[in-house]
């Protein structure tokens, strides 16, 4: 009953490797795993794959539109430039590897995308890594620790998707489980930038560089127009602090305003919250880097890229939320799913972790494998989180951080752009990139729940 399903995922790994679009083989590859469990074509693909992805981008599709905006305007007014500039000028190139973490940090945490953040440190990045002869095939896992991993799923408050998700299932936010949270960050950055020092160390003790004959090498960086960093990070201290007054003003409203809808004001404050604190945020940006574009018309281009690039984004992961959703219906899942929901160790959590990150890895979408993860079993989760005590904050926290795992797989879309960013390979890049994205978050959120079960924290 799996090989319909192992079929399909082969096949779109294939397809999203070699760099085909997963907005149209998707539903493809989705349709040859419901035909191999008898399933009717036409009925599976209107009536299940296009509902839940026109469902998903329903639901987030206003947090992928203004954080592409917010991140290309960051981007484009040079304040994402003057931030990562000022940060690795202070480290400089004998910490270049932690200079570049420390900026994609910094960037991703305030709300700024993924992939501006790689656009934006890139240039510097490679400056640093030059300098101080480190090889360059390291650049592509340093930006993926600081961008892809703790602070997307870990730390509190984070306004990254992958953070907001879990609120919807378990009426928390964005915030939950700080202690939790702030654990997991501190083990995946220490042991990532722990195994990225000891392969610096190792390939230059080999005689190798930062080498030669690179492709997509940066200019030469001019930073006489940077805007002061400090004023530079204002927007992103304005969309944390407003994401963070919003999140409790909200869960302060009239319920009532609700009833109509047929949702709970629990199930939206997160998302409410992020929308118009990013709002705020671009204009704050805008303001404060007029003065690099000094023109309507370049303005006007940065908000039309950001709400262009936003629905590559958006569709790409819906598409992968529709092929989720086809096999998590089928016959072979169901009991892949029912195995999944058997692993018990007095807790939830090793589960839902397990769950979601096979999710996450079939899918090559962190947002999009939990979300499917939690439509199909995060009540199950829920109802049994209620039955032994269990804080419901430990489920959203869990969540997130198991979404960034399994994600970046070899035919995760991030990780395919990334590589094209920075002129590298798989071959080269890939090894770094997998233990500080994949291999070091899993297993740093596995220890912390058997460690947490153990010591009865939960």
């Amino acid at each position: 009953m799996l090989f319909g399903i192992i079929l399909s995922l082969i096949l779109l790994t294939i397809i999203a490797y070699r760099g085909y679009s997963v907005i149209l083989f998707a539903p493809v590859c989705a349709l040859i795993a419901a035909s191999t469990a008898g399933m009717p074509l036409m009925p599976t693909y209107t009536e299940l794959f296009m509902v839940k992805a026109v469902g998903y981008a329903k639901s987030y599709f206003p947090v992928f539109l203004l954080g592409a905006v917010f991140g290309k305007v960051m981007e484009d007014t040079g304040l994402a430039k003057a931030i990562a500039h000022w940060i690795m000028q202070k480290l400089g190139p004998s910490k270049a590897i932690a200079a570049v973490v420390a900026a994609c940090a910094v960037l991703t945490y305030g709300g700024v995308s993924l992939f501006v953040v790689a656009f934006a440190v890139y240039p510097f990045a490679a400056a640093l890594f030059k300098e101080a002869d480190i090889p360059k095939r390291l650049i592509p896992g340093s930006i993926a620790l600081g961008s892809f991993t703790f602070t997307m799923t870990a730390i509190p408050g984070t306004p990254q998707i992958q953070n907001l998700i879990p609120g919807k299932y378990f009426g928390t936010d964005a915030y939950a489980a700080p202690l939790f949270g702030i654990i997991a960050a501190i083990m995946m950055l220490g042991g990532g930038l722990l195994w990225l020092e000891y392969r610096k160390k190792k390939m230059i003790a080999a005689g190798e560089g930062y080498g030669t004959g690179h492709i997509n090498e940066p200019e030469e960086i001019k930073d006489e127009n940077l805007v002061n960093p400090f004023l530079a990070m204002v927007p992103l201290f304005t969309v944390l602090v407003l994401n963070f007054i919003l999140t409790n003003s909200i869960k302060g409203w009239d319920p009532n305003i609700l009833k109509p809808y047929g949702i709970t004001l629990a199930s939206v404050t997160a998302i409410w919250a992020l929308i118009i604190a990013l709002v705020v945020g671009i204009i704050v940006a805008i303001i404060i880097g007029w003065k690099n574009v000094k023109s309507e018309v370049k303005i006007m281009k940065a908000l039309n890229a950001g709400a262009i690039g936003s629905l590559l984004a958006i569709m790409n992961t819906s598409s992968e939320v529709g092929y989720g959703n086809v096999v998590s219906s089928l016959p072979g899942f169901k009991t892949v799913a029912n195995a999944l929901m058997s692993i018990d160790i007095g807790t939830p959590l090793l589960s839902e972790s397990i769950s979601v990150n096979v999710l996450a890895g079939i899918t090559g979408s962190a947002s999009g494998g939990m979300s499917i993860a939690l439509e199909t079993m995060g009540k199950q989760y829920l109802d049994w989180a209620n039955a032994i005590g269990l804080n419901p904050e430990l489920l959203h926290r869990v969540a997130s951080l198991s979404s960034g795992g399994f994600d970046t797989m070899p035919h995760n879309g991030a990780v395919i752009t990334l590589l094209a960013i920075t002129g590298m390979n798989h071959r080269a890049s890939y090894p770094d990139i997998g233990m500080v994205s994949l291999v070091i978050p899993f297993a740093s959120t596995i220890i912390l729940i058997l460690l947490s079960t153990i010591l009865g924290l939960g």
